[in-house]
């Protein structure tokens, strides 16, 4: 009887919970199926397959944001200004005029116009190259490179600020081409872009409620305008969310270690408004409360009230972000437990909150970041818990207890959901979440007293952000650190196929988490290994995975698609000619080789895919100099190197033909451009390449910059003399516009080819490898190879590459070897580059024998003859040696080699 009573009582159970998900699914595809039809609804869909030109009255309803410039090929793509906005009032080409609501996506490009021509599906347009490769670099004449400049960069700045300064439920007209959302079940029903020609046209204010919101938002970033950078950018993001300051390099920071939440802003930031009113939560219901509510005399339920009100404005200052909307819901909640009486459980106030912003936005359930925040919060209820009192009991101290239990169980729960975004997972996760928790709650609360007091007393809120400020840079300093070590993430499949196998990774290690905390030596060695894992110590490094292999005389970076090139100086000392698209991957590269000091910096011409990873570069590294080409195009790009530089205080030089220099056992020498930038055969950036030929350790490398077919032909004839070389860096990532008699003339042992995987251009085309091939040359490629080391002698050249296994023979000749490729790890070497057996000339012997001298760089102009320009002094250790252009084509093989071997 009692197990039938017990039985009737648990059906009854289940079936009203079977009847509660039920119902709750009903809902949720009522709501779903609601928000759908909004998106269908009026004629924006169907004029947006037409890719119609229309013009549109939106009202605003998200904070405009600027999008991060991206490098596409050899360009930097136009930052744009997108958001959010709702379509009220339709007017299509034959002028019908619709009133809806429907929502869009507005994209206001900056710099650009919108192409008449028609559209592809995807947005590729017909009838022009777009960022596409014309042979060139894209650059066209020098008619439409200054009619891309024509407008002044103030200008464009002042008309991105005013777009920016839109604040939400702001009305204005806009005239625009609509074209369909990416995916066909967004969330919008079109794609709005507009030209940034002019400020965006009003035709109603926003209202009283965001005037006040944005005003308040204002006083906060006018309060830390005269904080240091890093405090100036974080703090507004920290308090409100307003990420607008964060530069690129600080957000990738953040990224890299798994700070980004700290801004979005969330349950904590609310958290701490609340407890100013009700005082520690688990005493918000008793007499003993604290806060400012027993002391203003308020009754729960006034309290509750008052709370309430705080949320939401708490919402509208920060924006209804999605981590926001949560934090909010669940405050309501746990708030009207408060208020009414009743016992607070803060996991179903968790699942409420879910549900009730899942029905009121389904669009929510897609959003990652709701899906981030509810983990999070789950697992600080559910397991930081249960951790935290393992620590404990293992005689760890309270509060350590609880922050690490919390930092690991959020990390555990949320990093296979960042493997589907980023497919890579992070190391030093918890160790910069638990340093930059120490200054997250002053800096936060300091900010946001900053944020009440700036419209009232900007002095005091001054003094506030300055406050503020310390423990602002203190979290920039932990995230610029964490970042900055070589093992701060590794790779991982991304999907969510890989993310299935890192939840099953993650349930397997909590039983051998157990076990190990029991056994303290195993505590220790597990420690030293993740800490050998994060910091990577050269040395280590080399003997695990054979990178980068010892002597080795250049490296070629993967850099992706662009150019990167490392040539040794000296123990943590290099020359390195172009940074590659990003400042990862250059940064990268160079940590994994260890160089520290740059005595210069060599940038061939100005396209985004050679020095947008300038930044990396600079890293935590001296760099003496940077040497640029003459031509200043495109001028976008030039004007952000001369402003990097000038920020790190290095100074800029322009490369001069026939400038000679030695750098400890190199020595090379500038065969390109021309003196001046206006030469005929200049016709783009290109063109304008500075082409080195670098001899090390008896070998010798001409590297061709982007050159195409016509500078190529008049490099040949401005140095005919010009002979075989040992390693070419085939120009223009091996595109098929080369000059045969060019390849011909320097018949190279080894081409290398720097292109990045799957690049829309076709590079390196096959028929330029083909030749190469024809020639005899052993071509190696950064798209399939990886990172390719040189190394060795004329006799026994050698390369080392990080992809797979390439063939190691070198055709041609006597003393040919076949090599032996050797794997470790994922690095492979493939040696036996054997020599042809006659010798290797170009412009300068190989220096074969010679001592590394003094690395500083010592270059003066001592005079110049009409014709080729300038004689250069040369610093030789401690003496000087005078060159002239036409000396050193006169002085080539044996006799050279003679002369260097004297020195």
């Amino acid at each position: 009887m009692r197990r039938s009573g017990f039985s009737r009582r648990w059906s009854s159970g289940a079936w009203v919970a079977l009847a509660a998900v039920l119902l709750a699914a009903v809902a949720g595809a009522a709501s779903a199926a609601l928000h759908a039809a909004d998106v269908r609804r009026g004629p924006l869909p169907d004029l947006a397959d037409r890719y119609a030109r229309v013009t549109v009255e939106l009202e605003v309803t998200d904070d405009p944001r600027l999008t991060r410039p991206r490098v596409r090929g050899s360009q930097r793509t136009p930052a744009a200004v997108v958001f959010h906005a709702d379509a009220v009032r339709v007017t299509a080409p034959d002028g019908a005029v619709t009133a809806v609501r429907t929502p869009a996506l507005v994209l206001v490009r900056q710099g650009g116009r919108d192409e008449d021509a028609p559209s592809a599906p995807g947005g590729k347009v017909f009838g022009g190259n777009g960022f596409g490769d014309n042979g060139f670099g894209g650059e066209g004449s020098a008619g439409e490179r200054g009619r891309r400049g024509g407008r002044s960069a103030s200008a464009a700045s002042s008309l991105s600020e005013a777009w920016r300064g839109l604040l939400p439920s702001t009305r204005i007209r806009v005239v625009a081409r609509a074209v369909p959302p990416l995916m066909p079940d967004d969330q919008v029903a079109a794609v709005l872009r507009v030209d940034a020609d002019a400020p965006p046209v009003k035709v109603g204010g926003p209202s009283v409620l965001q005037r006040v919101a944005g005003r308040v938002r204002a006083g906060l970033r006018e309060a830390t305008d005269g904080l240091r950078p890093d405090a100036r950018a974080l703090l507004p993001g920290l308090v409100v969310g307003d990420t607008s300051r964060v530069p690129p390099d600080l957000d990738e920071a953040f990224r890299t270690t798994d700070l980004t939440h700290l801004l979005a802003v969330s349950g904590s930031n609310l958290t701490i408004v609340l407890a100013l009113l009700i005082g520690p939560p688990h005493l918000a219901t008793r007499a003993e409360r604290r806060g400012l509510a027993p002391r203003l005399r308020l009754s729960l339920r006034g309290t509750a009230v008052l709370g309430g009100v705080l949320a939401l404005a708490f919402v509208v200052v920060c924006r209804p972000d999605p981590s926001v909307l949560r934090a909010a819901a669940c405050g309501l909640i746990t708030l009207l437990a408060i208020g009414t009486g009743r016992r607070r459980s803060l996991l179903p106030a968790l699942a409420a909150a879910v549900l009730l912003l899942v029905l009121y936005d389904p669009w929510l359930a897609r959003r990652y970041g709701f899906l981030l925040s509810v983990l999070a919060t789950g697992a600080l209820l559910l397991l930081a818990p249960r951790w935290s009192a393992a620590l404990q009991r293992r005689r760890v101290p309270p509060r350590l207890a609880e922050v690490l239990a919390a930092a690991a169980a959020a990390q555990a729960v949320c990093a296979p959901v960042i493997v589907v975004l980023a497919a890579r997972v992070g190391l030093v996760a918890v160790p910069c979440n638990l340093l930059a928790e120490l200054a997250v709650g002053p800096a936060t609360v300091l900010g946001f007293a900053a944020l009440v007091t700036a419209p009232f007393a900007l002095p005091v809120a001054k003094a506030l952000a300055w406050c503020a400020g310390w423990p602002t840079e203190w979290i920039a300093g932990v995230a610029r650190t964490g970042a900055a070590l070589p093992g701060a993430e590794i790779g991982w499949p991304g999907g969510w196929v890989g993310a299935l196998v890192l939840a099953a990774v993650m349930v397997a290690l909590v039983p051998v988490g157990r076990r190990v905390m029991r056994r303290p030596w195993l505590c220790v060695l597990c420690a030293c290994a993740v800490l050998l894992a994060v910091c990577r110590p050269a040395p280590f490094t080399r003997v695990i995975t054979g990178w980068p292999p010892p002597g080795w005389r250049a490296v070629v970076c993967d850099v992706g698609q662009g150019d990167g090139l490392v040539l040794a100086a000296g123990d943590g000392t290099a020359l390195v000619v172009d940074t590659g698209p990003e400042p990862r991957a250059i940064d990268r590269c160079l940590t994994e080789l260890g160089i520290r000091r740059i005595p210069l910096l060599v940038l061939t011409h100005f396209h985004a895919d050679h020095v947008d990873g300038l930044p990396g570069v600079l890293r935590g590294r001296s760099v003496g100099a940077i040497e640029t080409t003459t031509l200043q195009d495109p001028p976008g790009q030039a004007q952000f190197v001369r402003e990097t530089a000038a920020r790190a205080r290095i100074p800029l030089v322009r490369a001069v033909p026939g400038e000679r220099r030695r750098l400890g056992p190199l020595s090379w020498e500038v065969l390109w451009p021309p003196a001046t930038p206006f030469a005929p055969v200049l016709d783009g950036p290109n063109d304008a390449s500075v082409t080195l030929l670098v001899r090390t350790g008896g070998l010798t490398f001409l590297l061709l910059g982007d050159l195409e077919p016509p500078a190529q032909q008049a490099l040949l004839a401005a140095h005919p003399e010009l002979a075989g070389v040992d390693v070419l860096k085939v120009a223009h990532h091996g595109s098929a516009h080369q000059d045969p008699p060019l390849m011909h003339r320097l018949a190279p042992r080894l081409a290398l080819i720097s292109c990045g995987t799957g690049n829309p251009y076709g590079h390196p085309a096959p028929r330029t490898v083909a030749a190469l091939r024809a020639q005899g040359a052993r071509v190696l490629r950064t798209d399939t190879d990886g990172a390719i080391a040189i190394l060795g002698t004329p006799g026994r050249l050698a390369a080392t590459v990080t992809g797979r296994r390439t063939g190691a023979r070198l055709p041609g000749g006597r003393g040919a070897g076949r090599g032996r490729g050797r794997r470790r790890g994922r690095r492979i070497r493939s040696r036996g580059l054997a020599g042809r057996g006659r010798t290797r000339s170009g412009l300068s012997a190989s220096a074969r024998g010679s001592r590394p001298v003094d690395h500083e760089l010592r270059i003066t102009t001592c005079g110049s003859r009409p014709a080729d320009g300038v004689r250069q002094a040369l610093a030789i250790g401690a003496g000087h040696v005078l060159v002239h252009p036409h000396d050193v084509l006169r002085r080539v093989g044996v006799h050279e080699r003679q002369e260097l071997r004297g020195q």
